[in-house]
């Protein structure tokens, strides 16, 4: 019988306040991460971290390295970092006690992170995926979570994008071939039972 964890990814305040235009995302997800806590579904937190300096960035990562580059030339703390209050995920879905919170170095939620240790220490094998943005965490996190024959699951409104267009085509034509894709409401409807 699988076993399932709901991956809450990279819901941190620098990231949820790019995409304010959807006030219904976190209630969405936080009806979500409640009924994954009721059905006794392990929620796991998955975050952008990184050391003070940013040591682990390449100047040649487009992504991290923009990030990394603008808090040395400023010097103000930033950048993901442990002081960094923008990383902090939104109080709105935030962790509980014992719940994990994992940290990741780069897109996908497996890069320069011990989730899959994590995972397969909880003989998880079944990922249920939301995060903000489809085209980023979800698209690479999902990848690799395939080819690691992890059964999937993406909520559809459980991630957000700011293309709304590279949303669709993404969880309409890319992840069903690797992914069911379901509403969060279709979710909640069969957990638990």
């Amino acid at each position: 019988m699988a076993k399932s964890a709901l991956l809450v990814m990279d819901v941190q305040r620098g990231i949820t306040d790019r995409f304010d235009g959807d006030a219904g995302y976190l209630p969405r997800l936080r009806r979500a991460v409640d009924a994954a806590r009721a059905a006794d579904i392990p929620v796991v937190y998955v975050v952008v971290g990184f050391r003070q300096g940013h040591p682990e960035v390449s100047a040649r990562n487009k992504t991290f390295g923009a990030v990394a580059a603008h808090v040395a030339a400023s010097g103000a703390p930033g950048g993901f970092t442990d002081d960094d209050p923008q990383a902090q995920i939104h109080p709105d879905v935030a962790p509980r006690p014992g719940d994990v919170v994992v940290t990741k170095k780069r897109v996908s939620a497996f890069a320069g992170s011990d989730l899959d240790l994590v995972l397969r220490a909880g003989e998880i094998d079944q990922l249920v995926l939301t995060g903000i943005a489809t085209s980023g965490v979800v698209l690479s996190t999902l990848r690799q979570a395939s080819d690691l024959d992890f059964g999937l699951t993406v909520l559809e409104d459980g991630c957000l994008d700011s293309d709304p267009e590279v949303h669709r085509v993404l969880t309409d034509k890319v992840f069903p071939r690797q992914a069911d894709v379901v509403t969060v409401d279709e979710w909640v409807a069969t957990v638990g039972k």
